[in-house]
C-alpha cells in the first residue's frame, strides 16, 4: 500500500484534514487506479471512517475529482510558470521538464492520477480531465511553435506532427522518472539535458 501518513481525526481543522485525505487518496488512486479503488481502501489507509470521506467529498467520484483537480492545477500551473521564464526552443523544453520534476518531488501520485487510464470520462471528473488535456495541448503547441519558428518552419502539419512527438516525449520522460524514485529531480534534469544534447547534437544548456 502507499506510504502516506495516516490522517487521524482529532484536533485537526477541516481544511487541513481535507488536504490530508486528498494526499492519502491520491496515493491510493495512483497505486491502484480509480476503477480498482474503493472508499474503504482509502479510509483504511487514512485511518478514518468511510462516513467521514462521504461527508467531505460525497462519493468516490467526488474524491477523485478533487484529487484530479489538485493534480491538474499543480501540473498546468508549473508548466505555465516555466513558460513565463522566457526560455525558447529546446531550452524551454528542458526548463519545463525541470519544473515538473521539482513540482512532483515527493508527490508522484499527482502524475499517476492525471494520467489514470481508468479515470471517469464523464461528469465533473471528466470535465476536469478534458480541461487539463486541452490546456496541456495548448502549451505544447505554443512551445513547439516557438521551436519551429526558430528554424523558419511555419508548416501547420509540421507543427501538428511535432507537437505529438513532444507530448509523447514529455509524457515518457516524466513517467520514467516517476517509476525510478531513486533518481532525484536534479539528476533527472541533467539526464534530460544529456539526452537532448545526444539526440540533437548540440548544447541546450542555459
Amino acid at each position: 500500500m502507499t506510504s502516506a501518513t495516516r490522517t487521524g481525526t482529532k484536533g485537526v481543522a477541516r481544511a487541513d484534514r481535507e488536504q490530508q485525505i486528498l494526499d492519502v487518496a491520491g496515493g491510493v488512486f495512483a497505486e491502484q487506479g480509480f476503477a480498482a479503488t474503493s472508499v474503504a481502501d482509502i479510509a483504511r489507509e487514512a485511518g478514518i471512517s468511510k462516513p467521514l470521506i462521504y461527508n467531505y467529498f460525497g462519493s468516490k467520484e467526488g474524491l477523485f475529482e478533487r484529487c484530479l483537480l489538485e493534480a491538474s492545477s499543480l501540473l498546468i500551473g508549473e508548466i505555465e510558470r516555466s513558460a513565463r521564464l522566457g526560455a525558447v526552443g529546446l531550452r524551454r523544453a528542458l526548463v519545463t521538464l525541470e519544473g515538473v520534476f521539482a513540482a512532483l518531488d515527493g508527490r508522484a501520485w499527482v502524475w499517476a492520477v492525471a494520467n489514470d487510464p481508468t479515470a471517469p470520462v464523464s461528469d465533473a471528473a471528466g470535465d476536469v480531465l478534458g480541461s487539463y488535456r486541452r490546456r496541456l495541448e495548448e502549451l505544447a503547441t505554443e512551445g513547439v511553435g516557438e521551436l519551429l519558428a526558430l528554424a523558419g518552419d511555419d508548416d501547420a502539419l509540421d507543427l501538428d506532427a511535432m507537437t505529438t512527438v513532444w507530448s509523447n516525449v514529455f509524457t515518457s520522460l516524466v513517467t520514467w522518472w516517476c517509476e525510478h524514485p531513486g533518481v532525484t529531480p536534479d539528476q533527472m534534469s541533467a539526464r534530460c539535458e544529456r539526452l537532448f544534447g545526444a539526440v540533437f547534437g548540440m548544447s541546450v544548456s542555459g
